[in-house]
């Protein structure tokens, strides 16, 4: 058998870890790690166009299928341009290897063609980053770096000259059984104690629930029926708690609806499960607040607490629910749903009048027609800006859809490269992009990579010229908008030109059928759908807590765009109610 090469070892490795695919764009000191995939039948190698296209897809498939993915860059300008995705998928605790391959190492330091310090480069947006500068230190660096991106949930990255991957793998290398999953974490008898004793003690309690329920659903739902509490959640805990959820009060933050604001607000006990909530506005500062995370360091860095517990939401509420009193008092909870329900009632309207007229298109009425005709296990991929803001009013969750976006990070071009990583894991799923003209033009080169591979991705363009949520920021902000307006293509043409499916809609009767052809079509497509930039409406009086940072109180910002199905939700809840 013919000796192994350090490359050849590096992607042995990463198959072990269950690696698929490997995305990225070739190039010079990244070439020997490339043909080693070439020449391995269990991973495939994605070629993008754009490195930040490779990591964010690699993101989007760390967090739809749970498991390790991995993106490459060559040396300098190639792994530079991994950066932004890399942010993204740490930020979303999506275990993501990242090859950073590096100029020769005798030339490190000497200000090389295309040198950087990628050591240095990657160190905020990774758990671990170190550099391959010896044979010998295959395969312990990378098994230690896939380690920490799984267990610590996050970007690991390895830095790899060309020269050294091209090198013989040492003979007796030290290999060892990798952790492939996380465990899960139950917080100790003391503070379930602790934390006992306070719910049994308020009167009035609320949960607000994040991404950290993903999995905890059923539990979530009998904590809150035992004591009786409604249930708001932030952006990345809708898909995973408003669904079949009678204590459904809304969500909170810039986007929010609802009586989520009011509900955490107006309880004398807060219970933060699994969210890293960044809007400290929202959050009151006159009640207990109890905070239940699985990372440890994200515990009171955005509210004072009156008790912090270290766990996993389900095993946590998996131990508390049997301890605790149960409540019979559903007053606060009943008002929490009746003003929920009202609240949606007020801007419903904004949606239904005259919508199936209007030109421009109302965006809102394109995503309840999206969220209407998607398959009921589809994943939304979303650019961040408005389209952040349908998918929270408009897209319904069920426990099989998925819903991924820049959400923590913010990035703009995130939903069409994230798109690609989530099709690449089940081409039989269904995978919507929303995307903006601004986020989708950025990285529009990427749309090739569909035709290329053949994904059948559908690309939802929200086309209204603009950069509409930074728009909305400078009136907020009292200032006159400016350099936010886009001249943009017949994207539907440039869809047809690529060799894909394109459609543009310009009239509200032509969008049904539209979409419908698009998810009909067996390939990739694009509907480009002309849309009024002035969908939104703003509030009539700007104060001076509106401007800085755009960390308005819920009881301000106005974002009148309607509902989609949710006040259905409302209602319902709010007919189960009992009666007296």
């Amino acid at each position: 058998m013919a000796k192994q090469n350090v490359s050849e070892q590096f992607v042995d490795i990463l198959v072990r870890a269950g690696v698929k695919r490997l995305y990225g764009v070739v190039g010079d000191s990244l070439n020997p790690v490339v043909d080693a995939v070439r020449r391995n039948p269990s991973v495939e190698w994605v070629q993008v166009r754009h490195e930040e296209t490779a990591a964010f897809a690699a993101g989007a498939e760390a967090q739809i299928t749970g498991t390790l993915a991995a993106c490459a860059g060559s040396c300098g300008p190639g792994n530079l341009h991994l950066i932004n995705g890399l942010y993204d998928a740490h930020r979303s605790m999506a275990p993501v290897l990242a090859l950073a391959s590096h100029i020769p190492s005798s030339e490190i330091g000497l200000a090389y063609f295309q040198a950087t310090h990628p050591e240095l480069l990657f160190q905020e947006c990774s758990h671990y980053n170190e550099m391959i500068s010896n044979p010998q230190q295959m395969p312990r660096l990378l098994q230690t770096a896939i380690q920490h991106a799984i267990g610590c949930g996050g970007v690991s990255v390895v830095t790899m000259p060309g020269d050294i991957a091209s090198q013989p793998a040492p003979e007796k290398s030290i290999e060892h059984a990798l952790v492939t999953s996380r465990p899960s974490v139950k917080p100790g008898d003391e503070e379930i104690d602790k934390l006992c004793a306070m719910i049994d003690k308020a009167k009035r309690v609320t949960l607000f629930c994040g991404s950290g329920t993903a999995g905890a659903h059923a539990e979530v739902m009998e904590f809150a029926e035992r004591v009786k509490a409604p249930v708001g959640h932030a952006l990345r805990g809708k898909e995973w708690i408003q669904y079949d959820n009678p204590y459904d009060v809304g969500m909170s933050g810039l986007l929010g609806y609802g009586a989520a604001y009011e509900a955490t607000n107006e309880c004398d006990l807060l219970i933060l499960l699994g969210t890293d909530f960044p809007y400290n506005a929202f959050l009151p500062d006159d009640v207990k607040i109890v905070q239940v995370d699985v990372r440890p360091e994200h515990l009171g860095r955005r509210s004072k607490l009156d008790l912090a517990v270290w766990g996993d939401v389900r095993e946590t509420l998996r131990a508390l629910t049997p301890r605790v009193k149960v409540k019979t008092d559903r007053k606060f909870l009943d008002r929490m749903l009746k003003k929920h329900a009202d609240a949606l009632e007020g801007v419903v309207k904004a949606y239904t009048r005259k919508v199936e007229k209007h030109i421009p298109i109302h965006p809102e009425y394109v995503a309840s027609v999206l969220d209407e005709l998607a398959d009921d296990d589809a994943v939304f991929t979303v650019d961040t800006g408005m389209c952040n803001v349908w998918a929270a009013r408009y897209l319904t969750p069920n426990g099989k859809r998925r819903v991924i976006g820049s959400f923590s990070h913010g990035s703009m071009a995130n939903a069409l490269p994230q798109a690609i990583g989530a099709q690449f894991t089940d081409r039989n799923r269904q995978v919507v992009s929303m995307s903006g003209d601004g986020g989708f033009t950025m990285l529009m080169g990427d749309f090739l990579t569909l035709v290329q591979y053949n994904l059948p991705v559908k690309v939802v363009l929200f086309n209204n010229s603009s950069l509409g949520m930074v728009e909305l920021e400078m009136l907020v902000g009292g200032l006159p908008s400016f350099g936010t307006t886009n001249k943009n293509p017949d994207f539907a043409a440039v869809a047809r030109a690529c060799g894909a499916y394109g459609v543009r809609v310009e009239k509200p009767k032509q969008l049904e059928s539209a979409l419908k052809d698009a998810f009909k079509h067996k390939g990739p497509a694009l509907v480009d759908v002309v849309t009024d930039p002035n969908a939104l409406s703003i509030p009539p009086k700007i104060s001076a807590d509106m401007v800085t940072g755009f960390a308005l109180s819920a009881s301000k910002i106005v974002l009148d765009g309607g509902v989609g199905r949710m006040l259905q939700m409302a209602r319902s809840n709010l007919r189960n109610v009992p009666r007296p």
